[in-house]
């Protein structure tokens, strides 16, 4: 017989990995200065539209100051876009 109890499972393990803070990160008629970064994005869900830019890693970003305006494009498909003031 065992003199010690069986060691139980569990399930609150450290998390591995990192987040990366991926999203959008101005919303819908926000107001921004070019240069801001408007998605963080893996592959291009959210299309640039008039006035924004994308990296090399999908980012978009203005390239003027104005107000942001998120469009359809299709069902699941969206272009952003940064209007003048």
């Amino acid at each position: 017989m065992a003199h010690k109890k069986g060691g139980g499972s569990t399930k609150n393990t450290p998390n591995r990995g990192n987040s990366k803070r991926l999203g959008i990160k101005v919303y819908d008629s926000e107001f921004v200065t070019a240069g801001s970064i408007l998605v963080r994005q893996r592959g291009s869900k959210i299309a640039p539209g008039v006035s924004v830019g994308i990296g090399k890693d999908h980012t978009l970003f203005s390239l003027i100051d104005g107000y942001v305006k998120y469009e359809n494009l299709t069902k699941d498909k969206k272009k952003a876009s940064v209007y003048p003031s």
